[in-house]
């Protein structure tokens, strides 16, 4: 991660609030307006923001480059054509930016934590809205604590979210209970999401999305279904692909695991596993209209915001 985006003293285990209000700087050049949205790791798919917030105007006959989403079915089912919906632009647009700490992000062998550059993205993306003059608002959970914030504009909510970030009590509690491997805590933020979150909005959900249920899927394609969302799927290069042959040593606070790779099979098994989980969670997103950005814990989240969202125009 290039220094000069942070704070002179930041770490890779944890945030401060000092370390992200220095991104507003760097959050000025980040467009939330931007047209299009690319996977930085793939480049696969490639799709559209509908800009602010949008309430419904009226109705008109389908015509070809129309958006298919917008498809008034009500008025289409009485007639003998096709009618889109016309949408009246908003003001304000609601921004609301849902930040995983569960314990499972506390982790990474590059880089900072995956909560790290979650945090850090989260942040730029807040101070992005903030310019951009929309309303800001947002969850944040772990396996013990869980924020909302109401959507409310200004520098001072912008303030407030990362203050809310940095002081999160499940920095502190990295650990969870026995059998507990964090879907539950994933799928009460999704049901939380689902009852908060206003049509129209921009909804930006940063996670690893380790333990995302059936359940929790369906609260976030509700959400999806009246609603912009921005995937922003946290990993770690180890996650991907086993170090090369060899005995390595894992360390988590007075916790240590050993661990074999000389094995070629399991290598392979272990990087066919996680391509699986990835690919479906990629053509979920796709199924239900859900902008997909992976970010590495070895990755710039300013770099890495640019390149997929696009520099803003000052």
């Amino acid at each position: 991660m290039h220094l000069d985006h942070v704070a002179e003293h930041s770490s890779p285990v944890s945030v401060s609030q000092p370390e992200l209000i220095h991104l507003n700087g760097p959050a000025r050049a980040i467009a939330l307006d931007v047209m299009r949205v690319n996977s930085l790791q793939t480049g696969a798919y490639v799709s559209r923001f509908r800009g602010r917030g949008m309430e419904f105007d009226e109705s008109r006959p389908y015509q070809p480059g129309d958006d298919p989403r917008s498809i008034d079915w009500r008025v289409t089912a009485r007639s003998t054509t096709a009618y889109t919906k016309l949408f009246r632009e908003e003001r304000e647009r609601p921004v609301l930016v849902m930040v995983d700490l569960r314990a499972n992000m506390h982790f990474a062998t590059r880089g900072c934590f995956k909560s790290v550059n979650a945090s850090r993205a989260a942040a730029l993306l807040s101070w992005a809205a903030h310019y951009r003059g929309d309303r800001l608002g947002g969850l944040i959970f772990g396996d013990h604590v869980h924020h909302e914030l109401k959507p409310r504009l200004g520098r001072r909510a912008a303030l407030h979210f990362v203050h809310a970030l940095a002081d999160h009590p499940d920095w502190q509690t990295r650990t969870r209970h026995a059998g507990d491997d964090g879907e539950a805590a994933l799928t009460r933020a999704m049901s939380s999401l689902r009852r908060v979150v206003r049509p129209g909005s921009l909804v930006v959900l940063l996670s690893d999305f380790h333990g995302l249920s059936r359940i929790g899927q369906s609260y976030l394609s509700s959400v999806a279904r009246h609603s912009e969302v921005l995937a922003v799927v946290l990993s770690d290069p180890f996650e991907r692909r086993l170090p090369p042959p060899g005995r390595y040593r894992l360390l988590a606070d007075e916790d240590e695991l050993a661990i074999d790779t000389h094995s070629a099979r399991a290598r392979r098994d272990y990087e066919e596993a996680y391509a699986r989980r990835s690919h479906a969670l990629e053509l979920y997103c796709q199924r239900y209209g859900i902008h997909h950005l992976e970010l590495s814990t070895a990755d710039d989240p300013v770099a890495a915001l640019q390149t997929a969202l696009g520099r803003r125009r000052r």
